[in-house]
C-alpha cells in the first residue's frame, strides 16, 4: 500500500473508531473460538468416543489453518477492497459457524472448525494490518497495545467461557451462541464498513498455495503420526519440510510472492518474530495442558477447568490493555525482561507437579505466566514492525501471524504426544512443561542478543 502514511493521516478520526472496532470485535470472536474447545475436548472425546489425539485436532487443526490461510492475507489484501476483504471473511466464518451447529459427527465438527479457522487466519492479518495502517506512526505502540489486547484475551477466556456453557449445555452451543453475534457483525459490516483501499492487478499463486497447505499440513500431522507409525510419521515430516522449503524458495523468486519472506532478513523482525513465537507457543500450549490436567487428573468440571484459567485470563487483558502505553513511553527492554521473568517464575510449580497440587497453586502459576506474557508480546509485536517500509507491513503482519500460529499448534499437538509418553500423565505432564520452561529461556535469550545488536548499532552511529 503505497499511500500508507497518506491514509493515516488523512482518515477521518469517527471512521477510524468505527473501522477498529468493528474489526476488533470481529477478531475477538474469531480468536474465542479458536480456545473454547480447549475445555471441551473431554466432553467431545466421551461424547464421540474419539481418541484425544485425534479429538485435539479440533483446536491443533484451528490453530493450523490459521497459520496456512494467513499468508493469503497480504495477497487478499491488495486484490481486494478492504470492504470486499471483511465482508467475505465474515461470511465465511458464518457459515462455518452455522456448520457446527448441525454437526452429526466428528468429521463434519472438524470441517466446521477448519471453515471457522480459514476465515479467522485473514481476518487477524487483516484487522491488524488495517489498523497499522490508519493509525500514524506515533500511535503505533498503544494500537499495537490495543491489538495485542485482542490477540492475547481472545483466546484466553475461551476455555474459561466455554466452561460456563458447558455446565449446563452441550458443546453444540460453542456454536448456536457465537451464530448470531457473527450475523450482526455481518449485517452492520455490509452497511456501515467504510472503503478506502484500491485494489490492484496481482495473480495469486495456486502453486505457493498447495506448498503451503500440504507442507504445513503433513509436517504437523507427523508429530500424531509418529505415536502409533513411527516410520510413516518421519516420512510424512521430511516430505513437508521439503514443500516447506521448496514455498520459501519460490517466494524469494516470485515478482508477486505469496508471502514476501524476504523481509525476515530484517534483524528487529526476525528476532522479535522469533520471540513471539515461542512466547505464543508456550500460552497455547500451557492453556490446553492445564485444562486437561484440571479435568482429568485433578477430576474438576469443564466450568471449574475454566475458573482455574478465569484469573490468568482477567489479569492477561488488564495487563495488555496498558502495556501498549508503557512501550511507547519506555521502549521494550524492562517490559520485555520483566514479563520473561515472571514467565519463568510462574513455570517451577509446573515443572514439579503432582496429582495432589492444590487447584489454588495451579490457579496462581498459570496466572503468573499469562501475566508476563502480555508483558512480553505486545512489545516484541511493536518491535517487529519499527524497521520495516510502509509497504511491507501486511506483508510482515501476515507472515508474523503465519508463523505464530503455525508453531502454536505445533505446540498443542507436542505437548499432547510428550505427555502420553509415560504411562503416568502427572509424569508426562511435567514433561510437557519442561519444553515451555525452554521455550521461555529461548524467550530470554533471543531478546538479549536483540538488546545487544542494538546497542552495537546505537555505538556505532554515535561514532
Amino acid at each position: 500500500m503505497d499511500n500508507a502514511n497518506d491514509i493515516a493521516h488523512t482518515i477521518d478520526p469517527r471512521k477510524r473508531i468505527v473501522i477498529s472496532a468493528i474489526l476488533l470485535i470481529s477478531d475477538f470472536i474469531c480468536l474465542m473460538s479458536q480456545t473454547m474447545m480447549v475445555t471441551a475436548l473431554p466432553v467431545i472425546q466421551s461424547d464421540m468416543h474419539q481418541a484425544m489425539t485425534t479429538v485435539q485436532w479440533l483446536t491443533t487443526g484451528y490453530t493450523l489453518l490459521i497459520g496456512i490461510v494467513t499468508p493469503l492475507a497480504a495477497n487478499l489484501y491488495e486484490k481486494f477492497t478492504n470492504r470486499q476483504v471483511f465482508l467475505g471473511t465474515i461470511g465465511i466464518f458464518t457459515a462455518g459457524t452455522l456448520l457446527g451447529c448441525v454437526a452429526q459427527n466428528f468429521w463434519m465438527l472438524l470441517l466446521a472448525r477448519l471453515i471457522q479457522a480459514a476465515a479467522g487466519g485473514i481476518l487477524m492479518s487483516f484487522q491488524m494490518t488495517t489498523m497499522v495502517t490508519i493509525f500514524p506512526p506515533e500511535k503505533r505502540g498503544t494500537i499495537m497495545g490495543i491489538s495485542s489486547l485482542v490477540v492475547a484475551f481472545g483466546p484466553a477466556i475461551g476455555p474459561t467461557l466455554a466452561g460456563f456453557i458447558l455446565s449446563g449445555l452441550g458443546w453444540r452451543y460453542l456454536f448456536i451462541l457465537i451464530l448470531p453475534v457473527m450475523v450482526i457483525i455481518l449485517g452492520i459490516g455490509a452497511f456501515i464498513f467504510p472503503n478506502y483501499s484500491q485494489p490492484r492487478e496481482i495473480k495469486i499463486d495456486m502453486l505457493s498455495v498447495t506448498m503451503s497447505l500440504l507442507g504445513s499440513g503433513l509436517a504437523l500431522a507427523s508429530l500424531t503420526v509418529m505415536q502409533t507409525q513411527f516410520a510413516m510419521g518421519i516420512g510424512m515430516l521430511v516430505v513437508g519440510g521439503i514443500l516447506v522449503a521448496l514455498f520459501v524458495r519460490r517466494q524469494l523468486h516470485l515478482a508477486d510472492p505469496m508471502l514476501k519472506v524476504s523481509i525476515f532478513k530484517v534483524q528487529s523482525f526476525r528476532l522479535m518474530t522469533l520471540i513471539g513465537i515461542a512466547a505464543f507457543m508456550v500460552l497455547l500450549g500451557t492453556e490446553q495442558m492445564v485444562s486437561i490436567f484440571a479435568q482429568d487428573v485433578t477430576h474438576l468440571t469443564s466450568m471449574q477447568a475454566g475458573m482455574v484459567l478465569l484469573p490468568g485470563a482477567a489479569l492477561n487483558a488488564i495487563t495488555a490493555a496498558i502495556v501498549g502505553r508503557l512501550y511507547d513511553e519506555f521502549g521494550p527492554k524492562q517490559l520485555v525482561l520483566g514479563g520473561t521473568i515472571l514467565m519463568l517464575f510462574g513455570t517451577f510449580p509446573f515443572v514439579m507437579i503432582k496429582a495432589t497440587m492444590p487447584v489454588w497453586l495451579m490457579t496462581t502459576a498459570y496466572a503468573v505466566r499469562m501475566i508476563g506474557n502480555a508483558l512480553v508480546f505486545s512489545p516484541v509485536m511493536s518491535e517487529a514492525f519499527k524497521d520495516l517500509a510502509p509497504l511491507e507491513v501486511s506483508h510482515a503482519t501476515a507472515l508474523n501471524n503465519a508463523l505464530r500460529q503455525v508453531f502454536g499448534s505445533v505446540s498443542v499437538t507436542l505437548l499432547i504426544v510428550i505427555s502420553e509418553i509415560p504411562h503416568s500423565f502427572v509424569v508426562g505432564m511435567r514433561c510437557s512443561m519442561w519444553v515451555t520452561l525452554i521455550l521461555t529461556a529461548l524467550v530470554l535469550i533471543l531478546f538479549v542478543r536483540y538488546l545487544n545488536v542494538k546497542n552495537i548499532v546505537k555505538n556505532l552511529l554515535t561514532y
